[in-house]
């Protein structure tokens, strides 16, 4: 630390000034660009962290308290680890293709190209005014063709490692967005954004296949330092499973029942957790777009199966899977039972989806009330295959039994009385004996579909040739730039817009240089999000997207906190990201975030302040009226950070209220004397809590001990001495920083208070040198009584006879007395 003597003139003046937070704000935000006091040393700086804040959408309205909530508990928890020895790398960035952009720009009239730079231009002087650590010169803009370049090159990489390619799928569009969805898009069938009824189409997507990483992503899980409910969040959405896949043949329509000429070529797959209840399975379904239904479909039963499939094609796939009213049609073909050889009608039902498993069940209503139900609207049978104790076989069912616990298998044949538990193994094993099953692993996880049928975004870098196939562009070529074309906007075609523009899309192939057609689709802006951390610390370099040196030195990411509504696609996808380019030998680590912790959210008018919920509050006014300092601390103050709080107006001017008594206890402070041992006492238990709670994000009763503390340093106005309040204003250094800085200088300092390091803990110096003994008397508690620290046995048992209240229960000289220094006394009388 540099320190400036103050002259008394100095003193004196500065002890008529007020605490003004807009000059003082704007004084330490130019003062820090021109010493440059937030700019990281990436080539040479020692104890590397890297503070990791999830970047946001440059939405038209501006920042909003929502987001200076995170940004503001990131930017705490970096300015504290920088106290505390760290250089400290906190970018920024934005996050600014995608849908919301461009409806948006739709809405108001304004093509995206000139709407988004002035959002983000705005975005960027509001985090500057609310004080952040940020290092600007390693700013990333997703639309800029400079980073979409290398987001098409991660393309390229997949495309040759065989992880990405094209298939027709069945898909959610939103008729009014003109747009695929994603399921966690659709909210009871109609589309999160606009509440459209959603619709299911089928349409040629592009796909990574994530699906082929997802017991890797399930196993890292337990070595990642991640609060428990995003992992579980995460291991949810893989969903991994033990089971069988079990075929069953398709028999002629024609041909009578167990007769060897029944069976046909066909057989039907079916993925279950429960090979167990086979001998229970009485129909099968398939969901209505599996690839056998037009092949098994009798002609008679033709029509009415075409009717429920064009039907279902309306349904978007979550409604399907939530829908409580069981319809579906018979086809008109019959499958045999591997187990028992019985035949089992196939039919069609919209809650079977092809996204899971292999897109067909085996239905055994005796234990699975989804089936129950359909069973019992269709007249189907139905048939007990498990039982608990003293349960007889042929008991009826007035609903699927499902309470396994302790029962056994009945009418299973040579199976009869098998426990549950181990009848799965052995069924399994016998059925793969006679070759109709194996044991499988399934999951939940389905590949990623990156294509999107919109306009703002980064296109696929891919040219098809009729002669070569869909071919990646050159590594040299890239990026291929999104044109500005002033018809942007999507219709109802399912085709990009950029599908209109043939000057753009005619290329020549790569392979053999005959004509080609550019990939019109844009690509998912999660892909743009699964990989910007990697940027940042080599935002300044063309020639590489993450230079090779930098990357080994500050990644993997060392603190990441976001929004927990990201718990599980960005966090899966920039994951599954990562590990690939890591095989490819792109990177050292498999795992991008080392720490991961989701905060809590602002609620303001009974709901969470969102765009949507229209409740959202900008930030400037507050700056304006009451500082950033304040209105950072205030939201700090609402409650955990990890759980968020209730935004109220009138709060705010308590946190002021600290500040304001901060500036007039370093005003008032005196340097004659020596520290008011009490004080030193609170002031080193105040630094133990402030540094123990911030370093765990709990940032509300950090600045409550502050709080706290001040009103020990000001009891009756006194005038504090300088050792008592300078570590003070080091603690609200991260909190408060402008103030900070200007009151360290008004302690002398030249330097900045980031540089002075976290005030040094004294653990003698807070221990309390009185303490509070709880007596008992016959080991039940009669009191307590305060007694200095070091009391021996005999003064001990002293002072408890000197207290009335407790004495009286003491009859007679005790018999035994069993004390523990400092905490308890036990008279056994």
């Amino acid at each position: 630390m540099t320190r400036q003597a103050n002259s008394p003139s100095d003193a004196s003046a500065a002890a008529h000034d007020t605490y003004d937070p807009s000059a003082i704000e704007a004084k330490w935000q130019a003062r820090w660009q021109e010493r440059r006091t937030n700019e990281t040393d990436l080539a040479g700086g020692a104890n590397p962290f890297y503070a990791l804040m999830m970047f946001p959408y440059p939405s038209a309205e501006g920042l909003h308290v929502g987001n200076l909530f995170a940004f503001t508990g990131n930017d705490i928890h970096g300015r504290f680890q920088r106290l505390r020895g760290h250089t400290v790398f906190e970018p920024m960035g934005f996050d600014a293709f995608g849908i919301h952009s461009e409806n948006h720009a739709l809405k108001v009239g304004e093509h995206p190209m000139r709407l988004i730079p002035r959002n983000v231009a705005n975005f960027t002087r509001q985090l500057r005014r609310a004080g952040l650590m940020i290092d600007w010169r390693y700013v990333v803009d997703t639309t800029h063709p400079a980073y979409y370049r290398w987001t098409q090159w991660i393309f390229v990489q997949l495309f040759r490692k065989g992880l990405a390619y094209r298939k027709e799928a069945a898909v959610n569009w939103c008729p009014a967005d003109k747009t695929v969805l994603a399921n966690e898009q659709v909210i009871a069938g109609a589309c999160e954004r606009c509440g459209t009824k959603v619709e299911q189409r089928f349409l040629a997507q592009w796909f990574f296949r994530i699906s082929e990483y997802a017991e890797r992503l399930l196993k890292n899980l337990d070595a990642l330092d991640w609060s428990d409910t995003t992992r579980t969040a995460q291991r949810n959405w893989i969903g991994r499973s033990e089971g069988a896949e079990i075929r069953f043949a398709i028999r002629d329509a024609g041909a009578p029942p167990r007769h060897e000429s029944r069976i046909t070529h066909h057989e039907i797959a079916v993925f279950t957790t429960r090979p167990d209840t086979i001998f229970g399975a009485t129909y099968m379904v398939l969901a209505p777009e599996h690839p056998l239904v037009d092949r098994i479909t009798t002609p008679e039963r033709r029509a009415s199966v075409q009717a429920y499939r064009d039907d279902a094609m309306r349904q978007d796939v979550v409604a399907r899977k939530v829908n409580r009213e069981k319809t579906g049609v018979f086809t008109g073909a019959w499958a045999v039972n591997p187990a028992n050889g019985d035949d089992m009608p196939v039919w069609i039902a919209d809650y079977v989806l092809m996204e899971y498993g292999t897109g067909a069940i085996m239905a055994v209503p005796g234990h699975d009330q989804r089936d129950f139900e359909f069973a019992k609207t269709f007249d189907l049978p139905i048939v007990r295959v498990i039982a608990p104790e003293g349960t007889a076989a042929g008991a009826p069912l007035p609903e699927a039994f499902v309470d396994d616990a302790g029962a056994h298998l009945v009418n299973s044949g040579s199976f009869d009385g098998v426990p549950v538990a181990d009848a799965k193994r052995a069924v399994t094993e016998w059925l793969a004996a006679k070759g109709a099953a194996r044991p499988v692993v399934n999951y939940r996880l389905h590949d990623w579909c990156v294509s999107r049928q919109r306009y703002w975004g980064p296109p696929i870098p891919v040219i098809y040739c009729d002669a070569c196939g869909p071919q990646p562009v050159p590594e040299h070529d890239l990026p291929v730039v999104l044109p500005d074309v002033p018809d942007f906007k999507p219709d109802d075609s399912g085709v990009s817009p950029l599908a209109r523009h043939e000057a753009w899309y005619r290329a020549p192939c790569p392979a053999c240089g005959g004509p080609g057609r550019r990939e019109t689709d844009v690509s998912d802006t999660f892909l743009d999000s699964a990989w910007y951390f990697l940027r940042y610390p080599s935002a300044d370099r063309d020639d590489v997207p993450f230079a090779p040196e930098v990357t080994r030195k500050w990644l993997p990411v060392t603190s990441y906190i976001g929004g927990n509504e990201h718990a599980v696609l960005h966090l899966m996808y920039a994951r599954f990201i990562t590990m690939v380019l890591h095989d490819m030998g792109h990177l050292h680590f498999e795992e991008p975030f080392v720490k991961f912790r989701a905060h809590g959210h602002i609620i303001r008018d009974g709901a969470k302040m969102s765009k949507t919920k229209g409740n959202i509050v900008n930030p400037d006014q507050y700056f304006e009226h009451w500082g950033a300092d304040a209105f950072r601390m205030y939201l700090m103050f609402l409650g955990p950070f990890q759980e968020g709080g209730d935004f109220r107006d009138a709060g705010i001017s308590g946190v002021r209220s600290f500040l304001n008594r901060l500036w007039l206890a370093v005003t008032d402070r005196r340097t004659d004397g020596a520290p008011d041992p009490d004080v030193l006492r609170k002031l080193h238990q105040t630094i133990r809590k402030v540094g123990e709670d911030t370093a765990r994000l709990g940032y509300n009763t950090a600045i409550a001990a502050m709080m706290e503390y001040m009103n020990t340093l000001r009891k009756g106005e006194r005038r504090p001495h300088v050792e008592e309040v300078r570590p003070l204003v080091q603690l609200v250094a991260p909190y408060a920083p402008h103030l900070a800085e200007e009151l360290w200088e008004r302690l002398g300092y030249s330097t900045s208070v980031m540089d002075a390091g976290w005030p040094a803990f004294d653990e003698a110096l807070a221990r309390e040198d009185a303490v509070q003994l709880a007596v008992q008397v016959n080991g039940k508690l009669r009191g307590t009584i305060t007694v200095a620290r070091d009391i021996a046995q005999e003064a001990a048992l002293a002072a408890v006879m000197a207290e009335p209240q407790i004495a009286r229960f003491v009859t007679g000289a005790p018999r035994k007395v069993v004390f523990v220094p400092g905490r308890l006394l036990n008279l056994v009388v």
